[in-house]
């Protein structure tokens, strides 16, 4: 594709397998717990380009992807996993304990 196409957040999760329907990915965008390259996104419909950086929680963990590329159909999990890389996240601290034990 060209520098500077773009396509739909949902689509592009869909697409990915990121998400087993299209609704699904619209409910993952628009819960407000995504975000685009650091901002927080409620609307399905944002563009997403080559380079974003897309975070969000699936299945009890935080996932973070690069997108590599835009996807042109929705085909295997094989072409699907090549779509994106995904950024190694830090493990959340446990506030409440403390070092010493006590």
């Amino acid at each position: 594709m060209a520098d500077g196409e773009s396509i739909r957040l949902d689509r592009f999760l869909w697409f990915a397998r990121l998400a087993k329907t299209r609704s699904a990915a619209q409910a993952i965008a628009e819960k407000g717990t995504l975000r685009l390259d650091g901002r927080r996104i409620e609307r399905s419909a944002v563009p997403v380009r080559v380079g974003a950086i897309i975070v969000f929680p699936l299945y009890g963990k935080v996932l973070a992807l690069r997108v590599e590329a835009l996807p042109r159909r929705r085909g295997p999990p094989a072409e699907a996993a090549q779509l994106y890389t995904r950024l190694e996240t830090q493990s959340p601290r446990n506030v409440d304990a403390t070092e010493s034990g006590a």
